[in-house]
């Protein structure tokens, strides 16, 4: 019952987001990143911190910290300290706490309602996606940016060590024999992952922002791709659709697919398996990319 479940779930294009406020403007994060919303848990400063990291707090036990997107994004409100909420979410392997106005509600959306048309020009580099709902529209922030900015340290995770990635790739002789294509809708995730993958002699390789294009890009009948490497939240056709049309294609299907994404909750990790993904990586462990894709481009040989 248990597989028949996640196969009936998977390849929809459909996930769910929990629209919050600030302000008097809606936004949303992925259900799978959240993990609960909590009053106002009071909080302990870290000195020299970036203005938004409000601090610490300790829930259960656990310390996690906290980053108020009212100061990062620079939106007054009138909601105080204490009347505000908590939204925990956990990615990239860590937990923290998001403080906002208010809790909304859970929408169920399809990856075909993000549109992506005003990012990085009007909605500047923090906001991925508007979607359009009962009249609003509410934003999807790229929160991954938004961490790394608030936590520089948190790059640190992200960094290749060029000797290991060179070393791992030299099983394949000559990498750049290899056509890879990477579909990602964070500028700040493609850019590191063709870093990570240079690093190891990779430089025969596209990227695209959402998987619609990754798909058109695999049936352009004068090219071919050895390896694809995807995300799953993204607009237009999420990682596990594409996933499941790539493995369900007579054409593609021996393709090897990656699955690279900042969720790491363990139902999705049995998605990706159930649609035929190769490999699950979390966003932190880049590091373990190139050896990854090493491992199965060596296997189609």
């Amino acid at each position: 019952m248990q597989d028949e479940k996640i196969l009936t779930e998977v390849g929809t294009n459909e996930w769910q987001v929990v629209v919050f406020m600030l302000g008097s403007q809606p936004f949303a994060i992925n259900v799978d990143k959240t993990r609960e919303i909590l009053r106002w848990p009071g909080v302990r400063p870290v000195p020299k911190s970036h203005p938004a990291m409000r601090g610490i707090t300790t829930i259960r036990g656990e310390v996690i910290p906290l980053v108020d997107l009212r100061i990062y994004l620079n939106i007054e409100s009138p909601v105080p300290d204490e009347q505000s909420k908590l939204i925990v979410a956990e990615f990239n392997r860590m937990k923290l706490g998001f403080v906002v106005d208010g809790v909304d509600r859970i929408y169920r959306i399809s990856a075909e309602e993000l549109d992506s048309s005003l990012t990085g020009t009007f909605l500047g580099e923090n906001a991925l996606y508007v979607i359009k709902r009962d009249g609003r529209n509410i934003l999807l922030l790229d929160y991954e940016r938004i961490v790394q900015i608030v936590n520089p340290q948190m790059a640190e995770a992200f960094k290749v060590d060029a000797d290991h990635a060179k070393k791992v790739s030299s099983i394949l002789g000559d990498p750049n024999r290899y056509k890879i294509l990477v579909a990602e809708d964070s500028p700040l995730i493609r850019r590191l992952i063709q870093d990570a993958l240079a690093e190891g002699g990779f430089h025969n390789v596209e990227l695209v922002g959402h998987g619609k294009a990754a798909w058109d890009r695999l049936n352009d009948e004068d090219d071919h791709f050895d390896l694809l490497i995807t995300d799953i939240e993204m607009p237009k056709l999420d990682g596990l659709s594409l996933t499941r049309k790539v493995k369900e294609s007579p054409r593609h299907k021996d393709i090897p697919v990656i699955v690279f994404s900042s969720i790491v909750a363990e139902d999705i990790k049995r998605k990706a398996q159930s649609v035929g993904a190769e490999a699950q990586i979390s966003k932190p462990e880049i590091p373990f990319l190139v050896e990854t894709v090493a491992r199965l481009l060596k296997g189609r040989e």
